[in-house]
């Protein structure tokens, strides 16, 4: 536990949860109360808190590779949903050197991933208010409950930090659960020879002495999961898009002739993609290729995906549909996570359908059949839960999410006709463009939209339901 020296002993988190009246800032009383210590996710109910909506982070961030030491100053804006004598920040390991609300000292405690925050006087509702913790240390790799590693990642010349589904907290404090979303300034400072690399667009890139400083900038909404930074050595590439957006590649060099050709498919890929899913709704796109030890997986992280090694074409595909269902239109809560995977493995057969491999429907029936794997375990593992309704925090990221989550996108397609689907898909992209939604919107949405047709049937038996369904 730590605190801020200058100050009396803070209170006891019991009392910090107990409503208190305290004088705000411009005079009179503000009667506030602690904002919650996670937002209640049925999977992680630590992450995230209550009380309070970021809008941006300002992250100003050195990295020296050698020490592992990364030294931080975390500028959060946010306005309080109701009013708050305290609030809690999500940040595992790291050495809280000091912390202010609206420019003025207050008191924090640690426990835990918890920060709790006491700012020197109530904060009304509706008020926006800035606060600033510097911080320091080793940042840690975390464990997910599926025996994953994120957060942060040391690689053989530098580090890569990834936040699916919580470690975003590894490397800077914020509210840490996809339902708030906000945009970012990153400025990371690195030793001279190295890159950084992360999320939006690059801004400066300036040298001084022995080290170079990055600064990078996203405008659009991004939840905290998919904020990334790599630093190494990487061959960068810049090109655009039929369109003139811009792709940015960054790619480990023992990677990069493996990466080439497939890399090169960006631009035909994103092209395929908005005819399919509607306007790309970000300002840049490309990629992220390093090599990341036992790590081995792909993530959405937005703007520029990052691969562990040279991608397939697959993967591409699945990665960069992410950035409309996922990263654009995020989950309200970890138990939506087939609104993300079954869309993006969706679009993989999508894409096999019109580039000359198995339709949609050949895929569909693979999989029902238990043809589609050559292991029978894995065959099975699909039927294991409905998609809507993971068993638990572990298998979030299991088969159900991803093959029959997209088995209920082509469900919908068999009842509604392709015209009419590519009407939902892309009407859902726009509708929740930037925004959060769970499974009940969806379901609501797609009745919404065809009107006369029978769900009833899909939901149960395919989303909702236990084991195989009787009839495919």
């Amino acid at each position: 536990m730590s605190r801020s020296t200058p100050f009396a002993p803070v209170a006891t988190p019991f009392a910090l949860a107990l409503a208190l009246t305290l004088t705000a800032c411009g005079g009179g009383s503000v009667h506030g109360t602690a904002g919650g210590a996670g937002v209640a996710d049925p999977y992680f109910p630590k992450a995230g808190n209550g009380g309070y909506d970021v809008t941006h982070y300002a992250l100003t961030l050195a990295y020296t590779p050698g020490t592992h030491r990364l030294t931080g100053t975390a500028e959060i804006t946010a306005r309080a949903t109701h009013n708050l004598s305290a609030f809690d920040l999500d940040l595992k390991g790291m050495e809280v050197a000091s912390l202010t609300v609206g420019g003025r000292n207050a008191r924090w405690t640690r426990s835990g991933q918890e920060l709790t925050v006491r700012p020197p006087s109530a904060l009304p509702k509706g008020r926006t208010f800035e606060t600033t913790v510097r911080y320091s240390g080793t940042p840690e790799t975390i464990t997910d409950p599926d025996g994953s590693e994120e957060g942060w990642l040391r690689t053989a010349d530098g580090a890569l930090a990834l936040g699916e589904p919580v470690g975003s907290m590894a490397w800077f404090p914020g509210n840490d659960h996809p339902s708030d979303k906000a945009t970012y300034d990153i400025t990371i400072t690195v030793p001279r020879g190295l890159q950084a690399v992360s999320n939006g667009e690059l801004r400066t890139e300036t040298t001084s002495g022995n080290r170079t400083t990055y600064s990078w900038r996203t405008t659009q909404p991004m939840a905290t999961y998919v904020a990334t930074l790599a630093i190494g050595h990487y061959d960068i590439t810049r090109t655009t898009t039929k369109n003139g957006l811009p792709v940015y590649v960054a790619v480990d060099p023992e990677e990069a002739a493996a990466s080439r050709k497939v890399l090169a498919r960006i631009p035909e890929i994103m092209e395929w993609e908005e005819y399919n899913f509607g306007p790309y709704p970000f300002s840049s796109t490309g990629a992220i290729v390093d090599r990341r030890g036992d790590a081995g997986y792909a993530l959405e992280t937005q703007n520029r995906p990052v691969f562990p090694g040279a991608p397939d074409t697959a993967t591409l595909v699945h990665e960069l549909a992410h950035q409309w269902y996922g990263d654009s239109v995020t989950p309200r809560t970890w138990r939506d996570m087939w609104l993300n995977e079954g869309f993006a493995t969706y679009a993989e057969w999508l894409w096999d359908e019109d580039h000359g491999g198995d339709t949609a429907q050949e895929t569909f029936d693979a999989l029902y059949d238990g043809t589609y794997y050559d292991d029978p375990s894995d065959s099975e593992a699909v039927w294991a839960f409905p998609p809507a309704r993971p068993t638990s925090a572990a298998h979030i990221s299991d088969s159900p999410v991803y093959e029959r989550g997209a088995m209920v996108l082509h469900k919908i397609r068999q009842t509604v006709g392709d015209a009419r689907f590519y009407d939902i898909v892309q009407g859902w992209a726009a509708a929740r463009r930037h925004g959060n939604a769970d499974t009940a919107e969806f379901t609501a949405y797609v009745e919404r939209m065809a009107p006369g047709k029978d769900f009833g049937g899909i939901w149960r038996d395919w989303l909702y339901g236990d084991g195989k369904p009787a009839h495919a």
